[in-house]
């Protein structure tokens, strides 16, 4: 207590200056828009710079576990591309048939690589940040996947920055369908455990069981049909009793989301302005 004593009455002088110092910036900044605008985009800049930072610390650590799931994930899809090839070769009585195909469905692709630098799933609205913005050819509502499914949507864009919103939020409603089965609904999020979804709206006469995947149905302007979602687990009725309701095991960890695909659609420009076009038209009717 005494050095405690001995060191303020020592200093004092330089801790009334600090605290002025805080509380004139503190004015400056919160009532001159000016000032206080440019300590936004300063602070903006500086934050991304630091999540960047903490998101390339901790991705070095990481990156073991991540390089172990990848090859597990790739030798599982090279067993199932290389199973489907057989059945459609067959099928066909074409060996190139599928190569033809898949060549013409990948080419309307491309894919934009992108990094996790901000990342939360114990919110009720989390946020993803990414190292890619406009400057790369991001744009708003652009669909986001990685390795194992499903991630969100672009909502925002800077210049080196995007904020995406990924399905463990509770804007998110994504249009997804049953593999195989081809009954479709739209994925919700109700903000309990981040590896839990459910799919909403599937029709009560339709056919399908406990384990069966849930995939993207390509019907909207943002994901191409087939991206994993995640695994039935459980089936209920809905709260009006007209459909069920199906919770899902999500493919997707979010907790330890990394590398990412922001997916682009040489058509996307104009459907997009189609979409919106026809929207604004409805507007107007009203």
């Amino acid at each position: 207590m005494h050095n405690l004593l001995a060191f303020l009455s020592k200093y004092y002088h330089w801790l009334i200056f600090l605290l002025l110092e805080v509380v004139s910036g503190v004015m400056l900044f919160k009532y001159n828009s000016y000032q206080g605008s440019a300590w936004t985009s300063s602070a903006n800049a500086v934050a991304g710079k630091v999540y960047e930072w903490q998101s390339g610390i901790e991705h070095f650590f990481s990156l073991s576990k991540s390089s172990e799931q990848l090859t597990q994930r790739n030798l599982f899809l090279e067993e199932e591309v290389l199973q489907l090839r057989r059945s459609l070769a067959k099928a066909t009585a074409d060996s190139s048939w599928f190569q033809k195909h898949e060549t013409a469905h990948l080419s309307k692709y491309s894919l934009i690589p992108a990094k996790v630098v901000n990342n939360s799933i114990h919110k009720k609205d989390n946020l993803i940040t990414i190292d890619k913005g406009s400057a790369d050819g991001v744009k708003t509502d652009m669909g986001v996947a990685c390795g194992n499914g499903l991630v969100g949507v672009v909502y925002l864009t800077s210049e080196h920055y995007s904020v995406v919103i990924p399905v463990l939020n509770h804007l998110s409603h994504i249009s997804v369908t049953i593999r195989n089965r081809g009954y479709f609904g739209y994925l919700t999020w109700d903000g309990g455990s981040p590896v839990v979804a459910y799919v909403e709206d599937i029709p009560r006469h339709a056919q399908f069981k406990k384990g069966d995947w849930i995939e993207t149905s390509g019907y909207s302007n943002i994901f191409p049909a087939g991206i994993s979602v995640g695994k039935i687990v459980d089936i209920k009725d809905s709260d009006d009793g007209l459909s069920y309701r199906l919770k899902l095991n999500l493919s997707t960890d979010f907790s330890c989301l990394r590398d990412v695909c922001v997916i682009t659609e040489q058509g996307f420009a104009e459907r997009m302005q189609l979409h919106e076009a026809a929207v604004d038209s409805m507007k107007s009717r009203q």
